[in-house]
């Protein structure tokens, strides 16, 4: 999938060769302590994860620069029979690719392959104080369904966090 935005960046899905690219990206937005349910990420628990994600044709794109994966956007399948139909998002960029529309051009490509997959529902939580996330999940159709009050402590801070979910424009109401 060639970029809108210049011929360097491109999107891949997720194989088991990227898989340690995968791991080492989402480690690092995991130790900045400020947007991951994760502080740190284990690289048997992302190599299983990515295994699980392989099996299951989850939705799973990477963001490269060139051939340097720089960030990620995926849906992981509800496991439930009677929520198979949806999925949680999550997403992440290294710091030198954010606020470039690199991550709406990530979404909205995944969003269109979660689709394709038969997903109707996606939903994600966000940190309450990450205000670009929130504005990129409401531009591409995600409404905030609750709010889970003081629920994180990260480095003594607590925070609430939201939960926002988008029905396929079909199933909308």
């Amino acid at each position: 999938m060639p970029s809108p935005y210049t011929a360097a960046f491109s999107l891949q899905h997720l194989s088991t060769e990227r898989a340690e690219d995968f791991w080492r990206v989402t480690d690092s937005v995991a130790r900045e302590r400020r947007y991951l349910a994760f502080l740190e990420i284990p690289q048997a628990a992302s190599a299983e994860y990515a295994r699980s994600q392989l099996a299951s044709q989850a939705p799973h794109l990477l963001l490269l620069d060139g051939e340097q994966v720089v960030g990620w956007c995926d849906v992981t399948p509800n496991r439930l029979p009677i929520y198979q139909h949806g999925g949680t998002l999550g997403m992440g960029l290294l710091p030198r690719y954010r606020g470039m529309g690199l991550g709406g051009w990530l979404m909205e490509n995944t969003l269109r392959l979660a689709e394709k997959r038969g997903f109707r529902r996606l939903e994600l939580t966000v940190h309450e104080d990450n205000l670009n996330a929130i504005k990129l999940y409401e531009k591409h159709g995600f409404l905030l369904e609750g709010r889970k009050r003081r629920a994180i402590t990260i480095d003594g801070r607590c925070l609430d966090v939201l939960m926002m979910a988008r029905l396929t424009p079909h199933e909308s109401r």
